[in-house]
């Protein structure tokens, strides 16, 4: 038995393997979208293409993408947001990081809003977005090297809370 490699914690034959082999059906876009990580982990193109968008396949370079899915080694998952994509809902947006190294051992994050729609009753993969990235804002002032510590022992930050260790 080995674990899911899209994260859940599961083990792979009952986790994303049930729907990658077609006994089940992904029933949120969540489950599809961790099903589709683990096709990629596995280059599993047949379950990539088919859990596309009909409307949609003719988008995909089929190619590069199994060249990338073979070629990568997949380093984990993570679902930052998801929007809809309930059993009940038609569409859903799902925010993630796919982490993987390429063939020179270079580490790479692939971050993507993945737009989701059910067609027919079964979700499909449906489109890509790159995410809006916040700007970090820091509320308060930064403690500058040469102002007084925080602490109020009376000295410069850097020769009190603020050495090197």
């Amino acid at each position: 038995m080995s674990s899911c490699p899209c994260g859940s914690g599961a083990e792979l034959a009952q986790c994303c393997n049930p729907i990658i082999e077609g006994a089940a059906a992904a029933t949120t876009a969540e489950q599809l979208m961790r099903a589709r990580y683990t096709a990629h982990t596995l280059a599993n193109m047949a379950f990539i293409l088919k859990t596309h968008h009909p409307a949609k396949r003719t988008d995909i370079d089929e190619n590069a993408t199994a060249q990338w899915a073979r070629e990568s080694e997949w380093l984990g998952l993570e679902i930052m947001s998801v929007e809809g994509g309930e059993e009940d809902d038609g569409e859903g947006r799902i925010e993630f990081r796919a982490r993987y190294r390429d063939t020179n051992k270079q580490r790479y994050t692939h971050h993507e809003m993945a737009l989701f729609e059910k067609y027919n009753g079964e979700w499909f993969f449906k489109d890509a977005e790159v995410p809006q990235v916040q700007q970090f804002r820091r509320d308060e002032a930064k403690q500058g090297r040469n102002d007084p510590c925080a602490c109020g022992s009376g000295k410069k930050h850097k020769k009190c809370c603020g050495k090197a260790a």
